[in-house]
């Protein structure tokens, strides 16, 4: 026997994957992280038996649900479901998936929808902090074709701009978890940030990479993939994460100078294959890092520093990620008072996935 369950495939910036209501999946979350890997078709690297792509950016999942916030309208849980292993990371947040919630949240009814534009207060369960993404709902209906294009994504779509509230330290505590701009790791200088997102920047150049290397390249590089590792398992104590052997923190952004106009050109571990672009937060905790005085990212990216508002290209495989960002400089460190950006997103299909019912029995 099989169990279906409602659910709604998107695209959500560079990623994809199916959203539920949170009422739609078990309560108890061990068996709500069985139903996912069963549905995604973990541990398995080809996903065969699943609806997952065989890849950390097409195996991901979102749960909305009512805000148990009163400054939020829905929350937001992101679920990483780990591709060769039998494992559920809800250590992050996920930027690209969260420009599917909105959508999402008003053609499932838990969010109501305005004339023209809506405003949905995304409480992001992961970290404990607040989005607001603006969606076109022109006669209240969710538009997703438009003009707006991203780097990654083929085609056009309706945008959706997202501004981040608050987002500083949110998952390890401080902007600066180890306190300091930079910090010596294993040999190497690197810059430990959370704007967002957990992540240790540190030059290319200092692993003996050009910062223009291919995806590909750099994942078949295994001396590389070692040494990226091993600062990483040595930065996730640094940084209030603890042991982050079997965690999907933090990633590791190698760093260039820019070669196609933008602020600073990146490579980014996520944390074991590399990103065909950057993730959201990914890219605002870089873009942080580029008016950080003093830090890894700050000397190599090309930009007036000077500026309390700024919109900083970060540079990626495929494109750039524009990050518009206002910072009080005056601040040690920095203080961010705005991120913001925009993103796109598409629906793919409305229905049910099917679990096979020994894994949640009707009740």
């Amino acid at each position: 026997m099989m169990r279906g369950i409602p659910c709604t495939m998107m695209r959500g910036g560079t990623s994809k994957g199916p959203f539920f209501r949170a009422a739609d999946l078990p309560d108890d979350p061990a068996v709500r992280d069985r139903v996912l890997l069963a549905l995604m078709g973990s541990p398995d690297m080809r996903q065969i038996d699943g609806m997952g792509g065989a890849h950390p950016l097409t195996s991901k999942v979102a749960v909305v649900g009512p805000s148990t916030r009163p400054d939020a309208d829905v929350d937001y849980l992101f679920l990483q479901v780990v591709v060769s292993e039998p494992r559920v990371d809800t250590s992050q947040n996920c930027g690209n998936m969260l420009a599917g919630v909105g959508p999402f949240a008003i053609e499932r009814g838990l969010a109501a929808a305005q004339s023209d534009v809506t405003r949905v207060r995304i409480h992001m369960v992961n970290t404990n902090s607040v989005a607001i993404a603006s969606v076109q709902t022109p006669a209240k209906q969710v538009a997703y074709e438009g003009d707006a294009r991203i780097d990654g994504v083929p085609g056009t779509a309706a945008p959706v701009v997202i501004d981040f509230l608050d987002i500083a330290g949110s998952s390890c505590g401080k902007l600066l978890p180890t306190g300091h701009s930079v910090d010596t790791v294993e040999g190497v200088r690197v810059t430990c940030i959370d704007n967002g997102m957990p992540v240790v920047v540190l030059r290319a150049s200092d692993l003996g990479c050009t910062g223009a290397e291919t995806p590909a390249a750099l994942e078949a590089n295994a001396d590389v993939k070692a040494r990226v590792e091993k600062i990483r398992l040595a930065c996730g104590r640094l940084m209030n994460l603890g042991d982050v052997t079997r965690k999907t923190v933090p990633k590791m952004s190698l760093v260039a100078p820019p070669t196609s106009g933008g602020a600073i050109s990146t490579r980014t571990f996520i944390p074991h294959r590399v990103h065909e672009a950057i993730g959201v937060f990914g890219a605002v905790s870089v873009a942080t890092a580029c008016l950080l005085p003093g830090s890894v990212a700050a000397a190599t990216a090309k930009i007036d520093k000077a500026r309390s508002r700024q919109l900083i290209d970060v540079e990626h495989p495929t494109g750039f990620f524009s990050v518009e960002m206002d910072v009080d400089p005056s601040s040690m460190p920095i203080r961010v008072t705005r991120s913001a950006l925009l993103r796109t997103c598409r629906k793919l299909m409305s229905g049910e996935v099917y679990v096979p019912d020994v894994i949640w029995p009707k009740g």
